[in-house]
């Protein structure tokens, strides 16, 4: 996991980071923050070793951390934070001695994770599902106010 503690330790993540954190300092829906980057890849690496698929774990951890490291620059430069996280993700993995085979895969898990028409059973897949999953609306406090469809909440826990 030397280069996920090189995601981890990189001076643009920590930035994109803080930049997340000042943007939703007044959001009372979820955040886009390292707890939620935690759990999609928690999710994601459970459901990838149930489903039999051959991604390595490194990978997994890899494109949590970054999926969402660009939701600063959607609310600030209106751009899709899907789009804006595989434009930083891209220098932060380079920084970080991925090689290209790697960083193809991570991105296009960024780039697809808000995407519910991915392939069942790939990886990009489960990533989506896993990013849905990482939220605990049956516990949420503002679950009235959120925006999202009532079907898409998780006002269960799947296992």
């Amino acid at each position: 996991m030397n280069k996920v503690n090189a995601i981890l330790n990189n001076y643009k993540f920590k930035e994109y980071l803080i930049k997340n954190q000042e943007c939703e300092k007044d959001r009372v829906f979820c955040r886009h923050n390292l707890e939620h980057f935690m759990d999609v890849a928690r999710i994601a690496y459970i459901m990838v070793l149930e489903n039999n698929i051959d991604i390595e774990k490194e990978i997994i951890y890899s494109a949590a951390l970054l999926h969402d490291i660009g939701r600063w620059k959607q609310y600030i430069e209106s751009i899709p934070h899907e789009k804006a996280s595989y434009e930083l993700a891209n220098d932060i993995l380079s920084e970080c001695n991925y090689m290209q085979e790697e960083k193809a895969i991570i991105l296009d898990a960024i780039l697809n994770h808000r995407n519910e028409k991915n392939e069942k059973g790939t990886f990009n897949y489960i990533f989506y599902l896993s990013d849905k999953l990482s939220r605990g609306c049956f516990s949420c406090k503002v679950q009235n106010e959120c925006k999202w469809k009532k079907e898409k909440k998780n006002l269960k826990i799947i296992y």
